[in-house]
């Protein structure tokens, strides 16, 4: 990263990854300063709520380092934002991914806007991404290491926000990262990464969900129109979702629909299939690779292109998509795009493909952008 000496705010979250990220900027001599955005503060004192510890160590960090801190308060900001959009997603039966609404809404919006009064030229963060500009164009990348890249959480951000953004440790691998924090003895070096989303921690999803959402009991039923057990309230479950369902003991043998005589082995494991929201009925499937299970195609809205305001050009060159975090990426096809909805077909059927999760495009590590997925088109569908 070769910028001119310039005054940027880091977002330093506790983590290694910022810390690393705030070391590497104030090695090149620009002016650092540090934030430490607090985006929930509902269960303070509850034991799963990592906040206050995270702040002690982005302190330490700073201490460290020799740069101030600045502890901001985006909570209120958060709620509005991304836990309300959270929440109504859920009741309609959808997956939301919070994270990606929270990078666009709060920490590449809001921390932005505060950074600027600050003074800021830019603002930096641990994500492992890069930016370069290109014909006065700014393209979001992958980040080198392939197996952290977060470009998938970071589709929604438009050319203002990539132009005032460096993604300092994006160069670089994770053991790198890792190695280089003890060496210079970052006090967070070993801090584990963070997993799962930021509201909840590692508490359990079903428990913190059930706060704000009400639960309406209802069945489960596999193919053949079984009832299998019972499901908690289909806001709890996702597709592909195969712990938590209850019914791993059921022992009958099931007959398939083509052959009566063939069997399955019921020691297979049970997937969620399809929420059936109008008859509050979860249907379930045995096997990894069934049908039910397996898309060739969906259709996305709520677009935002990386580019900006205008589609980019999606039918030349080889085009690929994720469809979940940590997906290979999978050859793609656009049948139709328009301003609203874009449709895209696959060459192998995608997995689990879950309604209200971002699907995301890419022309080689470029990030064009994505969707919040609406719709798919899955191998077998549940008439009953």
């Amino acid at each position: 990263m070769s910028e001119a000496k310039r005054r940027i705010v880091v977002g330093l979250s506790g983590g290694v990854d910022s810390a690393v990220a705030a070391y590497l900027l104030k090695k090149e001599g620009h002016e650092v300063h540090a934030l430490f955005m607090k985006n929930w503060e509902d269960d303070d004192n509850d034991t799963y709520c990592s906040s206050n510890e995270d702040f002690v160590d982005a302190v330490a960090v700073a201490d460290v380092l020799g740069i101030e801190i600045e502890h901001v308060n985006f909570a209120a900001d958060y709620k509005d934002r991304v836990f309300a959009e959270f929440l109504k997603e859920y009741k309609a039966g959808r997956t939301p991914n919070p994270d990606v609404l929270c990078n666009a809404e709060i920490k590449f919006k809001a921390f932005l806007d505060h950074a600027m009064r600050l003074g800021a030229e830019k603002i930096a963060t641990g994500h492992y991404a890069r930016v370069i500009e290109t014909d006065r164009q700014y393209k979001l990348l992958k980040g080198l290491d392939q197996d952290k890249d977060q470009s998938y959480f970071l589709h929604r951000l438009n050319q203002a926000q990539l132009s005032k953004t460096l993604f300092p440790v994006g160069e670089m691998r994770k053991t790198q990262l890792r190695e280089l924090a003890q060496e210079i003895g970052l006090p967070n070096a070993k801090k584990k990464d963070s997993t799962g989303i930021c509201f909840i921690g590692e508490r359990p999803f079903r428990a913190f969900l059930n706060q704000y959402i009400s639960s309406q009991p209802g069945p489960i039923k596999n193919e053949m129109n079984q009832t299998l057990g019972q499901q908690m309230g289909l806001s709890f479950y996702t597709l592909g979702q195969r712990q938590g369902l209850g019914i791993g003991g059921v022992k009958d043998l099931q007959t398939t629909q083509d052959s009566p005589s063939k069997k399955k082995d019921h020691h297979e494991p049970w997937f969620v299939a399809y929420k059936d929201m109008k008859r509050n009925t979860l249907w379930a499937v045995q096997g990894h690779d069934h049908p039910a299970l397996l898309s060739d195609a969906l259709s996305a809205q709520d677009l935002s292109w990386t580019c900006g305001q205008e589609m980019p050009d999606l039918r030349h060159g080889d085009l690929t998509a994720k469809t979940r975090y940590r997906q290979v990426d999978a050859l793609c096809q656009v049948e139709s795009m328009s301003a609203l909805e874009l449709k895209l077909s696959f060459a192998q059927a995608q997995w689990a493909v879950t309604p209200g999760q971002s699907v995301v495009l890419y022309r080689g590590d470029e990030c064009l952008g994505g969707g919040v997925i609406w719709g798919y088109t899955p191998r077998q569908s549940f008439n009953a």
